[in-house]
C-alpha cells in the first residue's frame, strides 16, 4: 500500500520471494499467505486500519481531478504516454492517494493528451476567422492548375540547392506568402509540442490530413505553411548563393 500506492487483489498472486520476504519478517510459515483473508470482511477492516496508519486514503474525484491537471501540464509538450501517466501516479502519491486502476489511469492519461492537443490546436488558430479557416481547408483540394491538392505541391519543393530548382522555390514561397501566415504563432504553444507537430505534418498526407477533426487538420496545414515558409526561404538563399 506505501508503494506503489495500491492494495493487493483479492485473487492476486505474488512472487514467492516477496512473500518469502514478508513472512521472515513477521516471523510466520510462508503457507499463511495462502489462508489469509478468505472472508472479504477481514480484507476490508485491514485495508482501513492501514490506511489509518500509512495517512493514505482512497482517491477522491478531488484527487482525480489533481492528476487530469498535471497530466494536462505534461502534456503541454509532448503525447507520450509513459510521461503523462508517470505524472498522474506522482499526482496521487503527493496526495496520499492509493492509485487507481491502470485503466482509470490510462484514461486520465488519454483525456489529459486530447485536452492539451486541442489547446494547441485553438492557440495556433484562435485569431483566424471563418474565411481564413475555410481557405485554409482548400489547400487539401485538388487544384485543376497544378492537378494536385496545394498541400502536396508545397511539400515537394527541391532539395538540392541549384541554379534550377530555384524558380520552383520561389514559387512555392510566394504562394506561402501570400497566405500570410504569421511565424510567431510558433511561440504560442510549448516548443516541444511544436516539434512534434511539425513531424506529425510531415509524414501525413494530403488524403489522411483531410480526414482530421477541423481543429487539428487547420493546425497541422498552418504548422506546415510555416515550417515551409522557412524551409523554402533557407533553401533558396542557398540556391542564391550557389
Amino acid at each position: 500500500m506505501r508503494y506503489p500506492g495500491r492494495v493487493l487483489g483479492s485473487d492476486e498472486c505474488l512472487p514467492a520471494p516477496f512473500v518469502a520476504y514478508v513472512a521472515e519478517q513477521l516471523a510466520v510459515g510462508v503457507g499463511n499467505f495462502e489462508r489469509y483473508a478468505h472472508r472479504e470482511p477481514t480484507r476490508v477492516e485491514h485495508v482501513s486500519r492501514l490506511l489509518a496508519h500509512l495517512g493514505e486514503h482512497n482517491a477522491t474525484a478531488a484527487d482525480r481531478r489533481a492528476a487530469l491537471l498535471a497530466a494536462m501540464d505534461a502534456a503541454i509538450e509532448t503525447d507520450d504516454g509513459l510521461h503523462i501517466a508517470t505524472a498522474v501516479v506522482k499526482a496521487f502519491r503527493s496526495r496520499n492517494a492509493l492509485l487507481p486502476s491502470d485503466s482509470r489511469i490510462e484514461k486520465i492519461g488519454l483525456a489529459a493528451r486530447a485536452i492539451a492537443r486541442r489547446r494547441a490546436e485553438a492557440a495556433l488558430l484562435s485569431n483566424f476567422s471563418q474565411r481564413r479557416l475555410e481557405e485554409l481547408d482548400d489547400l487539401l483540394k485538388v487544384d485543376t492548375i497544378i492537378g494536385q491538392t496545394r498541400f502536396s505541391w508545397l511539400r515537394t519543393a527541391p532539395d538540392a540547392p541549384g541554379a534550377d530548382n530555384l524558380v520552383g522555390l520561389i514559387e512555392r514561397l510566394s504562394f506561402v506568402r501570400s497566405i500570410a501566415i504569421d511565424p510567431h504563432l510558433q511561440n504560442h504553444i510549448h516548443s516541444k509540442r511544436w516539434t512534434q507537430m511539425v513531424k506529425e505534418g510531415d509524414v501525413t498526407p494530403a488524403w489522411l490530413a483531410a480526414d482530421f477533426n477541423a481543429g487539428r487538420r487547420r493546425a497541422t496545414i498552418v504548422v506546415q505553411l510555416i515550417t515551409l515558409a522557412q524551409n523554402s526561404q533557407t533553401r533558396q538563399s542557398q540556391c542564391s548563393a550557389n
